[in-house]
């Protein structure tokens, strides 16, 4: 029962608290309303987040996608200043030359995002939910993206329910996107009521909608049933994938907060605990950070960076740090390779 809590269970109240600001503009209301509430949150990080990142990144923003979108275009002799990763042996060894390939970039990026908007992203233990920060970073990145004319599209999982958003550009395709993430979830149709969530069925669809070789970024705080890996990996192999991982602080450790309900946000269930307990929270730390352990282990294994976003950060120092850690890999790698070339 406490493995169910250090993975699913999560404080009813808290939860209601930390995402009725942002429910309450858009549940129950018309499609006209739900879209100035979204024109006003796109202007907003239009403002707060996207100019600031355009200052700070100055056009470094594609490191995130690298490794992807690259095609031959031409060969020609090897030149002093040249990355000596770029030499094609073979046409050196038959023409007695060093010869050097040379790339075209498309500069066209297809990016996905698949986000996992389950009932346990609802949970927050301050202002901001994981929803709201998923909603943040998915318009940040999005606009980012169309604005150099790229495309983005979207596979939402919800109640075992896909919905699939088509790749396009522009502005209006980022606030119907935005739409989308801050509508109430759909009526379970061919899911059970408390069914819980599994990503390898999000993970499944996107290899069934996504063909062409894309940027994927899965936003989910990763709070499934076993058995998803082997479709990251999967997902892995034909695209470049970036784990977004939501968590909120209060899921790694409890603070003294006497007995309280807990309800799993998914099945519904209850169960009162004692959280004035030092041993259940040093059990539940310690079960906590094992899962981080296993969680961290999982996506190495598939091969995919991990980008972490906390309710208690904000979405550009996120960015930043990540951006600048792949930067500081391609940097290093970049290196590496000029050496062993040697």
């Amino acid at each position: 029962m406490l493995a169910h809590l250090v993975s699913r269970w999560r404080g009813r109240k808290a939860a209601n608290e930390a995402t009725a600001g942002a429910t309450a503009a858009t549940a129950g209301m018309p499609g006209a309303a739900k879209r100035i509430d979204a024109e006003r949150i796109l202007r907003r990080l239009e403002w707060t987040v996207i100019r600031r990142l355009d200052g700070l990144l100055q056009g470094d923003y594609r490191t995130l996608f690298r490794g992807f979108g690259i095609d031959l275009a031409d060969l020609r002799e090897y030149q002093a200043h040249d990355d000596v990763r770029y030499i094609d042996w073979n046409v050196t060894a038959r023409l007695q030359v060093p010869h050097v390939r040379e790339f075209q970039e498309d500069r066209e990026v297809a990016a996905w995002f698949l986000l996992d908007l389950s009932g346990s992203v609802d949970f927050g233990s301050g202002d901001v939910a994981k929803r709201t920060l998923s909603a943040e970073f998915v318009t940040v990145l999005a606009r980012l993206l169309t604005r150099y004319g790229n495309r983005v599209g979207a596979v939402l999982y919800s109640n075992g329910t896909d919905a699939v958003i088509p790749a396009k550009s522009g502005r209006r395709h980022v606030l119907h996107l935005l739409d989308s993430m801050l509508s109430p979830a759909p009526a379970p149709t061919t899911a059970r009521p408390g069914k819980q969530t599994d990503l390898s069925e999000l993970f499944k669809k996107a290899q069934q909608v996504v063909k062409r070789r894309s940027v994927i970024f899965v936003v989910s705080d990763f709070i499934s049933a076993p058995g998803w890996e082997r479709g990251l990996a999967l997902l892995a192999r034909q695209h470049e994938v970036v784990a977004v991982r939501l968590y909120d602080p209060l899921e790694q450790a409890l603070p003294e907060l006497g007995m309280i309900l807990m309800q799993d946000a998914e099945t519904g269930e209850q169960l009162f605990v004692d959280t004035d307990d030092g041993g259940f929270r040093r059990r539940f730390a310690k079960l906590a950070a094992e899962r981080e352990e296993k969680l961290r282990a999982a996506l190495a294994e598939a091969g995919v960076d991990c980008l972490e976003l906390a309710t208690d950060e904000g979405v550009a120092e996120a960015l930043l740090r990540f951006t600048r850690l792949r930067k500081r890999r391609s940097q290093l790698a970049a290196g590496g390779g000029m050496i062993k070339g040697r």
